[in-house]
């Protein structure tokens, strides 16, 4: 359904003339959207028609607009790109390897194909000059968002010389669908990101079909509502000066993000599938191919690029990179010294923050939500790259930046965040501000909600993001909330997500050593804690090798017992209970299984000897515990609505409950 709202009028000023430009504007487009149909055809999978519809605006992007520099791919002050709508990937690629970031044809030809290049959707860290790893329709949107965040906190704190760009990011009808664009969307508003430039391309096109089978919201006047600039661009997909005037506007949009709704046509110019719902996919054979190939006057040879426009596209390229690349250099030349700069990129903390680390005395108690708030109390000037927020769970989750200023858009030098109850949107903003770089994010919100950010952590660790997610409420210990609140299957699902460093820490000493080693790891960290007290047992050093000794035996153990988190005191109870009957019991900690199984065997044997039974304790699910244990204790089950510590001694989280195992076991 069209907007009603009023466009915003483009100013003559941002209109640039196609001769100022040398690369021939058809060949380059043609060149595109014979890539978009080739390499899918070549892998027998893919998605053609998007990519074709939008090479107009990939190459204005590309070779007018956007800031980089294709030999210094990882230049801070480039502007990021974020192409939202992943399932077009052979877009984002046809124009890495134009602008010459390393991909050649060769590349295009194994799209698809088992460790090339150019895999189905864009992967951070995988091709170089991707930005965020997409292909789940929505998230892309909500990383550009965190990107933007990250950037002008950036700005606000180093200046403008220093740091200057934009985000730009192309999303389609699947991903306005996706609840996390509401999320996120709100956020931007609220925020008034004016660095931020969403082009929205509405084809109206699903896989199913018609969007009208699905939805007639207007997207246009939702993003106006969040506070967006909504500027309803029309039917101009192939007018190439058009689209740049209209990208060159919204960069001066400055007090709110824009929204460019530009209405385009899937498998544009194809004389059989233009418009066509199966363009979404695989639509284009080879004689479709020929078809259009034909239309736009070009050879009909697959890959088809002359090596005269590539020469000039790469060039101009690196032209332009260079230039703005060298002017950025010569401005900084002093910033760049600045260790606060330093330890910003390098995504760490100023020199000897580690010694601020706060320790507590064996048999002090409190809860480990709490001791990540004092850890944060006693480092927040020293980590200047942390930003900290939480989903409306500040005081709950002990995120809170005392004193470091609450983020808005009128102080955006602020490290406090208010994510607001969206929790979807905060973990895809955690994203994107880590794959931006310069800041370190840290979200809170309860652990039963990690149901509402899943896609979120599992991008993050696909793609290496150095965020660390605070999860609290750890389990049946909430009490009176109930099942609704009580995650006992949460902490497996995690342990089974590839690249995502999980600590249950036992008590305060093993969360401001969890702390430590989270901004010292790149890639994303899962701090599972506690609502209610924990007796401190340990000196924290377990987290390091993922699980450690706590209390040892005078002579061989007859049994270990092996605890994570609150259930590392109740182990400390139970041996005592034990050693009173002459039954000799090993105490482990074991916060961390991924760091655990990364140590060699001999470092593992002298934790848990394989001569002697071990007996796991968590208040969770006992699923995947076999890897480590002969017997195991937790909730195999829902919890139950009653106060935190009945729940965990009816549910067989208690001192006669290990005590029992225990014997049974050794028996």
């Amino acid at each position: 359904t069209p907007s009603t709202l009023p466009s915003t009028p483009i100013p003559s000023e941002a209109v640039v003339s196609a001769s100022s430009h040398p690369v021939d504007l058809d060949d380059a487009v043609s060149v595109i959207r014979g890539f978009a149909m080739d390499a899918p055809r070549a892998a027998n999978s893919g998605h053609q028609g998007t990519a074709m519809a939008l090479a107009p605006l990939a190459h204005v992007l590309y070779s007018r607009v956007m800031k980089h520099d294709p030999n210094d791919p990882e230049w801070v002050d480039r502007d990021r790109f974020v192409l939202s709508a992943g399932h077009a990937s052979i877009l984002q690629y046809s124009m890495l390897y134009l602008t010459g970031y390393g991909l050649e044809l060769d590349d295009l030809r194994d799209f698809r194909q088992w460790e090339s290049s150019t895999p189905g959707h864009p992967e951070a860290g995988h091709t170089v000059g991707v930005e965020v790893t997409t292909g789940p329709l929505g998230q892309g949107l909500a990383n550009a968002v965190g990107m933007a965040i990250a950037e002008r906190h950036l700005r606000a704190r180093f200046g403008a010389d220093a740091i200057d760009h934009h985000i730009w990011a192309i999303a389609g009808d699947g991903c306005m669908m996706e609840g996390v664009s509401h999320e996120a969307g709100g956020l931007a508003g609220n925020l008034a990101l004016g660095n931020l430039t969403v082009v929205f391309d509405s084809n109206h096109i699903t896989i199913d079909g018609d969007t009208s089978l699905a939805t007639r919201e207007d997207v246009g006047a939702r993003f106006a509502a969040y506070g967006w600039d909504v500027v309803e661009l029309g039917d101009i997909g192939d007018d190439a000066d058009a689209l740049e005037a209209a990208l060159r506007a919204s960069r001066e949009v400055t007090d709110k993000p824009s929204l460019l709704v530009l209405r385009t046509h899937i498998g544009t110019p194809s004389p059989d599938h233009t418009d066509d719902h199966s363009a979404h996919g695989l639509a284009f054979d080879h004689d479709d191919i020929t078809r259009t190939k034909e239309v736009m006057g070009i050879p009909d040879e697959p890959f088809w690029a002359p090596e005269d426009l590539v020469a000039a596209y790469r060039s101009h390229a690196a032209e332009r990179g260079a230039e703005a690349r060298a002017e950025w250099t010569e401005r900084t030349a002093e910033i760049v010294t600045d260790p606060a700069w330093i330890a910003a990129w390098d995504q760490t903390g100023l020199d000897g923050w580690e010694d601020a680390l706060p320790t507590w005395e064996v048999g002090e108690e409190l809860a480990t939500r709490q001791a990540i708030q004092k850890v944060l109390d006693a480092t927040v000037d020293l980590v200047p790259t942390m930003l900290s927020g939480s989903a409306d769970l500040t005081g709950s989750t002990g995120t809170g930046l005392e004193g470091a200023g609450i983020h808005t858009a009128d102080n955006p030098d602020g490290r406090q965040f208010h994510f607001g109850i969206r929790e979807h949107g905060m973990g895809s903003a955690l994203v994107g501000m880590a794959r931006h770089g310069g800041v370190v994010p840290l979200g809170g919100t309860f652990f039963t909600f990690l149901d509402y950010m899943r896609p979120p952590v599992r991008l993050a660790s696909m793609s290496n993001a150095k965020c660390v997610f605070v999860w609290t409420h750890d389990s049946v210990g909430v009490g009176e909330d109930g099942p609704t609140h009580q995650p006992v299957e949460h902490l497996s699902s995690l342990r089974g997500m590839p690249g995502l460093q999980v600590i249950r820490p036992a008590d305060a000493n093993e969360v401001a050593e969890a702390f430590r080693i989270a901004l010292g790891t790149d890639g994303p960290t899962a701090l599972v804690l506690t609502r209610q007290g924990v007796t401190v047992t340990t000196d924290g050093s377990a987290v390091q090798t993922g699980a450690g000794v706590v209390r040892d035996t005078d002579g061989p153990a007859d049994v270990v017992l092996l605890g994570t988190g609150s259930e590392v005191s109740l182990c400390v109870e139970a041996a005592e209970v034990l050693a009173a009957d002459d039954i000799a019991a090993r105490v482990v900690s074991m916060p961390s299984w991924d760091r655990f199984a990364a140590q060699s065997n001999e470092v593992q044997r002298a934790v848990l000897p394989d001569d002697v039974p071990v007996l796991s304790v968590e208040a969770a699910a006992t699923f995947g515990w076999a890897a480590w244990a002969d017997d195991s204790i937790g909730i195999d089950r829902f919890g139950e609505s009653a106060p935190g510590a009945e729940a965990l001694e009816r549910l067989g989280i208690n001192v006669d409950n290990v005590v029992a195992h225990a014997r049974d076991l050794i028996a």
